[in-house]
């Protein structure tokens, strides 16, 4: 994966997570509560860390919602068993809603994919409620193995995402705009 890949994606470069293996704080919200692995940085994300986390040296999460509560990114994390078969069926509605832009990403376990709906700067709100609807759009045409990012569910803490390792697909609209 190149630095290019990311740019795609328009991370959030500041601040990052890094993952360590003790509890950093405890967190409840909404009746469950939640323990986090995942250590704040209130730095700029680097090209060298990127590189660390690439070879798995360390672990990096980004998060998704900004400081002025806008997302630049909806994403489906997809946990199932057929990635080819949920890649494909996101695909055609995510065209069929209008979305030209988005990638799919391997995460660290084999078959998992993390699919980027690049959205802009979208209202958190909003952004909720459009990852909501097009879940359960999806999740009329095959079961439903995937959670939605962010999630008005999860603390805002936990709606960050591990920087994906490799490039699965990526769909850009060029070529697609011109029959819309």
């Amino acid at each position: 994966m190149t630095p290019m890949d990311l740019k795609l994606i328009k991370i959030i470069n500041r601040p990052y997570y890094v993952k360590t293996n003790k509890t950093v704080q405890k967190i409840s919200y909404n009746g469950r509560t939640y323990f986090d692995k995942f250590e704040k940085v209130d730095k700029m994300l680097t090209q060298q860390l990127i590189k660390k986390h690439i070879n798995k040296e360390i672990t990096i999460a980004h998060q998704l919602i900004n400081s002025q509560n806008k997302v630049e990114n909806i994403v489906f994390d997809y946990n199932g068993r057929d990635p080819q078969r949920f890649y494909h069926r996101a695909q055609l509605l995510l065209r069929e809603e209008g979305f030209i832009n988005f990638t799919a990403f391997e995460s660290k376990t084999k078959g998992h994919l993390h699919l980027y709906i690049h959205k802009g700067h979208t209202a958190l709100n909003e952004a909720y409620q459009l990852g909501k609807t097009l879940s359960m759009k999806l999740g009329s045409r095959m079961p439903k193995q995937w959670r939605m990012f962010p999630s008005p569910d999860l603390p805002p803490e936990f709606n960050i995402l591990i920087l994906p390792y490799e490039v699965y697909a990526k769909e850009r609209g060029a070529a697609w705009a011109k029959h819309l």
